[in-house]
């Protein structure tokens, strides 16, 4: 009997989904409670991402909102969006077992924000207000030292005291595009501001940005696979929807599909956030196909082979 299902060409983006501090941070949290045992409380997600929460508190890890809501004989990680200065002072006052599982690209834009500080530059971040990301790097220096940038608007209306001497940071999981533009408006207005040796927006997200752009062109929708609370993810959407796609969405996995919008498609974009598991777009192919005749390729625009060394107190273990 012939297939009288609609077909569907499915271009999966390349790279997606986990980068190289994601895999960290879950590793982190994997060895702990291999070394320690269960329970291992967590400060914050360890990522954005409800899929991977969900399996590590099943393995049995505690995620809470603050050290104080840590026991003093349990371990603690902090997740890899990075914390304040006050969060592992406060762990070392209480003598608690902690692991700082931030990303390492995230803890060099915190000391490139200390380095300007110490040689008495005005620091400017771009970012969310809010993101776990920018409270980490806010909180790196005391307060009032950065100002908060979010918008063009934002970067036309800011006055620094001295324009001589002023610096920007970014958060690492933003738009390139709009990254882009707001550092335009600094650098057209003040020639002498200090930008990062190496660009502060991590090569992940820059990745899965790339891919998406050119996917997009060639797709009727884009589906992202993140969570909500994902600032990259919900970047991919917006990029999806300026190159070109008619339809895209940012999905927690293959049940949220709105297929009535797929309706009369026949080529569909899929990619990941930097934090979601491969398992979860093998998991929408399979939906895909139980409605679909689906022809499946891959649009690669580059190879990743960053990884990034566990802390000391658990690649003891990993041999």
């Amino acid at each position: 009997m012939s297939d009288t299902r609609p077909s569907m060409r499915l271009t999966l983006a390349a790279p997606r989904g986990f980068c190289a501090g994601v895999d960290r941070a879950i590793q982190i949290v994997e060895r702990a409670l291999a070394k320690f045992g269960p329970p291992v409380y967590v400060r914050h997600e360890i990522v954005h991402n409800r899929h991977v929460v969900e399996r590590l508190e099943r393995l049995g890890a505690v995620f809470v909102d603050e050290l104080e809501d840590c026991p003093d004989d349990r371990p603690v990680v902090f997740s890899a969006h990075g914390v304040p200065k006050s969060v592992p002072a406060e762990a070392r006052h209480r003598n608690l077992l902690y692991v700082d599982a931030t990303c390492p690209l995230v803890s060099k834009v915190h000391v490139e924000a200390q380095r300007h500080f110490a040689d008495g530059k005005e620091i400017v971040l771009i970012g969310h207000a809010g993101h776990p990301e920018v409270i980490g790097t806010l909180g790196q220096l005391p307060e009032g030292s950065i100002a908060l940038i979010e918008t063009v608007e934002d970067a036309a209306a800011y006055t620094p005291a001295d324009p001589s001497r002023l610096a920007f940071v970014t958060q690492t999981t933003l738009s390139v595009d709009d990254t882009a533009a707001i550092v335009g408006e600094l650098q057209r207005r003040f020639p002498l501001i200090a930008a990062p040796h190496k660009e502060d927006i991590c090569y992940a997200t820059t990745n899965r940005q790339a891919a998406v752009k050119v996917m997009a062109g060639d797709c009727d929708a884009v589906l992202v696979i993140g969570s909500p609370t994902s600032s990259n993810s919900r970047r991919l959407v917006e990029v999806a929807l300026r190159a070109g796609a008619r339809h895209a969405a940012l999905i927690d996995d293959a049940s949220a599909v709105n297929w009535g919008k797929l309706s009369g498609m026949k080529a569909v974009g899929i990619t990941a956030g930097a934090s979601a598991p491969e398992e979860l777009v093998e998991e929408l192919i399979a939906a895909f196909k139980d409605r679909f005749d689906v022809s499946v390729e891959e649009l690669r625009v580059t190879d990743e082979d960053v990884v990034f060394k566990l802390p000391r107190i658990l690649a003891d273990d990993a041999a």
